[in-house]
This record gives C-alpha cells, sequence and structure tokens, in this order.
C-alpha cells in the first residue's frame, strides 16, 4: 500500500506548506515589521495614562485630612458600615449604634456586649481613636470581635468619621 511513490509525494507535499509558510512569513515581516528601531517616534498617541516616573505625592496625615473631611463623602463610605451599625441612638445590630460614638467613652455603649479587646483603643472614642481602629480593627485590638478588614484611605475614614459625627 506505501510504495515509494506516495512517501515522496508526503514529503514533498510538506516540504512545499513549509516553503508556503516562509514566503508568507518573510512577505509580512518586510510589510508590517520594525525596521526603524534608533529613529524617533513620529508621534505619540495619549492613552491617558499619567506618567510614572514622577514623584509619589506625599502622604496626608489624619489630622489634615480630617480638616478637610466632607461628610457628604463620608455618607458614601457609611454604606459599609450600615450592614452592622446603625446611626440611631438605642438601636443595637450586630454592632453597637454609632450616634454620638466621637468623644464618647470606649465600651459605654448601653445594652450592647462587648469584647474585651477594645480597652486596647484608649478610653474615649476621639477622631484619632477611631481612624487608628477603622483603619483595621484586628490591628488596632487584637481579639476583637468585629470582622471587618478596614479602610485603608486616610481620607475615606476621616470622611467617615465627620459624616458620623455630624449625624449625631
Amino acid at each position: 500500500m506505501f510504495d515509494t511513490m506516495v512517501i515522496t509525494k508526503t514529503v514533498a507535499s510538506l516540504c512545499g506548506a513549509l516553503l508556503i509558510f516562509l514566503l508568507g512569513l518573510w512577505a509580512a515581516d518586510g510589510l508590517y515589521g520594525a525596521h526603524h528601531g534608533d529613529e524617533p517616534q513620529a508621534y505619540v498617541i495619549d492613552t491617558g495614562e499619567e506618567d510614572t516616573s514622577a514623584e509619589p505625592a506625599a502622604e496626608v496625615t489624619f489630622e489634615e485630612a480630617f480638616q478637610m473631611a466632607d461628610a457628604d463623602a463620608g455618607s458614601r463610605v457609611w454604606g459599609q458600615c450600615r450592614a452592622c451599625h446603625a446611626l440611631e441612638a438605642g438601636r443595637n445590630g450586630v454592632g453597637p449604634y454609632l450616634h454620638g460614638v466621637v468623644n464618647r467613652p470606649i465600651g459605654a455603649n448601653e445594652g450592647f456586649n462587648y469584647s474585651g479587646a477594645l480597652n486596647q483603643v484608649g478610653d474615649v472614642w476621639t477622631p484619632e481613636n477611631l481612624n487608628t481602629f477603622i483603619s483595621g480593627p484586628a490591628n488596632a485590638a487584637p481579639g476583637t470581635s468585629m470582622n471587618f478588614r478596614g479602610i485603608a484611605d486616610v481620607q475615606d475614614r476621616a470622611n467617615l468619621i465627620a459624616y458620623i459625627q455630624s449625624q449625631s
């Protein structure tokens, strides 16, 4: 069934297909290849990306962020808190109500059973203590029962504290 002529035709077909592929590759490289690597670019398309070689912006401290805090922007951040907390006085949920929490003694909310870990934060919920706690509850008070990853942006934390303070 397989004689010398069939094998010769098969090998010739494969060699012909390879030759056609290589000729096509050579033609495409000639038409579309970049052969002007040392010349300057003729035009630049602005993609909207910023220059990454610029120096990074200076880190804003919490005090500066709290002075510039926007309570309306904090209302958008409040959406992360409202699942467990309420701003109405006396309405505890999974977490204690936050009405009047700014400058309130820590753990003084009536009707809520606090974990003992909050005594590591301080005595009073000052804006600075709230900032520390909101940035990462597990880091600020190891052993706390609050399962929240925290808010990384200092301005978002300042806006949130300003919003809670304005609603109280």
